[in-house]
């Protein structure tokens, strides 16, 4: 999988499923780089053929509806969209 790791000075596990294209990813992006906070993720439009697919089904199991940004948080639960407030919550700042 074409997943790219950002170093931060959290312990949360943080994946982050994104599009390259997409405003609300960037966001996310920068508002985690902005908390010093660490976090994998993947461009999921950059993908191709099986990976791409695969990674897909991983975000359904997720998010149903396969929207984006979609920040899984230590396995256990995920927060789609790009909203500071939930996204504060679920990692604790």
């Amino acid at each position: 999988m074409g997943i790219k790791h950002v170093d931060g000075d959290n312990k949360t596990r943080l994946m982050l499923y994104a599009l390259s294209t997409c405003i609300w990813c960037k966001r996310t992006k920068l508002f985690l780089q902005q908390h010093s906070i660490g976090y994998d993720y993947v461009d999921v439009d950059s993908l191709e053929g099986d990976e791409k697919e695969k990674t897909l089904e991983e975000i359904k199991r997720w998010n149903p509806r396969c929207s984006f940004p979609s920040l899984v948080v230590n396995g256990e639960k995920c927060v789609v969209g790009f909203d500071e407030d939930k996204i504060k919550e679920a990692i604790g700042l």
